[in-house]
């Protein structure tokens, strides 16, 4: 490859991380059409491709993405429409594909397009998931393994969700307080989901990840802006502060993984801590306690010791007991097993695990297998151990966590 077309990859690839969901989201929320909306991107970003090596990197990138995705957009209408009103339609969507806008005049429509994916039409399982892959581009598979299911289940359920989208006319508009509901928790879980991506490679070296974790708290301060005092959406905020503050004692100086309770509280950062704090004084005065603001308490307990103290692990199980009651999914489930070993010791916390080992969602779910490996080793179950270990390290892909569980499994053999 010549140096510009690495050029022009390197600056589609910019773009793509930097603008993917609001081009998605500005076009879907025209075209009222998100499928439409992702292939005529797919489209601008092949001709990117073929042109930039010859033509040169435009000075706007993302203006001209924009344009060619909807000259594909009109030449859709022409081949549908015929006629006065056609022409007129033509006319308007043409003018706006050649308005060379800048990237700041380039409205935000994330929000839109993530409340019409929460939209009760779409079926409550998928909700999520679609919101993931519309405005952050993720690909079904890494979708899938986030919500413990395969990649052709996940493949099938977006693609019907996003034709009953166009074939049901859904708006795209954030809803007035009383419709919010269900359509709130979608958008939460698809917010922490990517958090949760972005933070499972904190050295920021994947260019599908990075910068999702701060993109993840950026996304849940807009909807907190725009729905002041909701407990559950401070909630999750305060969540997301607590995980990024530690991100710089989770590495060690060589890139080793570091666990939580080996990690040196002096380089959690202190202001996102505090900030995370008064957001979930917040959100208790809500006097609705839910899913995140339990998680997040969770975190605050952890962070205690920054003070001195230790980890309050019967506040924690306390916490998982009732996070259990609300929302009973097999990451809870592991999280109270391991308490309940910090707490009760590690018989019964492999118990609370073998409660749960018939769920068919774990099988591939490495911190399931990650915590039986730990608890069996405290137990001395070596063979057991090794077995989780070896599970745990084919699942993992952080190639840091990798090494560190390969460590550990190491130590069964000195033992």
């Amino acid at each position: 490859m010549d140096s510009r077309s690495e050029l022009a990859r390197a600056a589609a690839e910019a773009a793509a991380r930097q603008s993917y969901g609001k081009l998605v989201a500005y076009l879907a929320a025209r075209m009222r059409d998100v499928a439409g909306a992702e292939d005529a991107l797919a489209d601008a970003f092949a001709a990117a491709l073929e042109r930039w090596p010859k033509s040169g990197v435009p000075e706007k990138p993302e203006a001209w993405l924009l344009a060619v995705a909807r000259r594909r957009d009109v030449d859709a209408v022409r081949r549908r429409l015929t006629g006065e009103a056609a022409r007129d339609h033509l006319r308007l969507i043409a003018e706006e594909a050649e308005a060379r806008m800048t990237n700041e005049d380039l409205p935000d429509e994330r929000l839109r397009l993530m409340f019409a994916c929460a939209h009760p039409a779409i079926e409550s399982s998928v909700r999520a998931p679609l919101i993931l892959q519309t405005v952050l581009g993720f690909d079904a598979a890494t979708i899938a393994s986030a919500f413990l299911v395969s990649p052709a289940t996940m493949g099938q359920r977006l693609v019907r969700a996003k034709n009953r989208i166009r074939e049901a006319g859904i708006p795209f508009r954030v809803p007035e307080r009383a419709e919010l509901g269900e359509r709130l928790d979608a958008v939460l879980e698809a917010i922490y989901a990517t958090f949760a991506e972005g933070w499972s490679d904190p050295a920021g070296t994947e260019t599908r990840r990075r910068n999702l974790a701060s993109e993840g708290i950026w996304l849940c301060r807009l909807v907190a802006s725009l729905i002041p005092d909701e407990p559950e959406t401070l909630g999750l905020l305060a969540l997301m502060l607590f995980a990024e503050a530690r991100r710089a004692a989770r590495r060690s100086p060589e890139g080793d993984f570091v666990p939580l309770a080996e990690q040196d509280s002096a380089l959690w950062d202190d202001t996102l801590i505090d900030e995370a704090e008064a957001v979930l004084r917040r959100a208790a005065a809500g006097r609705i306690i839910g899913r995140y603001q339990l998680e997040a308490a969770v975190q605050s307990a952890h962070t205690a010791r920054r003070r001195g103290g230790g980890t309050d692990w019967a506040a924690i199980r306390q916490l998982y007991d009732a996070l259990m009651a609300i929302a009973g999914s097999p990451v809870v489930a592991i999280n109270r097993a391991v308490a309940i070993a910090e707490t009760e010791g590690a018989a019964e916390g492999l118990a609370a695990l073998d409660a749960i080992g018939a769920d068919r969602r774990i099988a591939e779910y490495q911190p399931y297998w990650a915590a039986r490996a730990e608890l069996s080793a405290r137990l001395g179950k070596t063979a057991d151990a090794a077995e989780a270990y070896d599970r745990a390290i084919g699942l993992e892909r952080d190639p840091a966590l990798r090494r560190y569980l390969q460590t550990e499994r190491a130590k069964l053999v000195r033992n």
